[in-house]
């Protein structure tokens, strides 16, 4: 607290953190936990920076799929050759989906 251009101190005023003088320099009280921390942060940081380097070299080392390239010429056939080559019953009942009842 100020008093024209005097300071006064008032100590019945408990100290805060945001008060503390020193405040700043309190984690140098458990400096060895703090490294321990710090050292812990670095070593994940570097190691999320190994994966990443590693997916983007398997990235390089594959070969991309281009369907253009990759796939086979689809040939096209008529209805005609469908049905000639064709292994199903033609003279099947056309299968309706539903609950139907079978008789023995």
């Amino acid at each position: 607290m100020t008093v024209g251009n005097d300071v006064v101190l008032n100590f019945s005023e408990p100290i805060t953190a945001d008060r503390e003088p020193f405040s700043e320099y309190l984690w140098m009280e458990h400096e060895e936990e703090f490294n321990r921390q710090v050292e812990e942060q670095l070593r994940e940081e570097e190691f999320i920076e190994r994966c990443i380097q590693e997916l983007l070299e398997e990235e390089e080392e594959w070969e991309w799929f281009i369907p253009s390239r990759d796939l086979p010429l689809l040939q096209t056939h008529t209805d005609a050759e469908l049905v000639i080559n064709s292994s199903l019953n033609p003279f099947a009942k056309e299968f309706v989906p539903g609950i139907q009842k079978h008789t023995m």
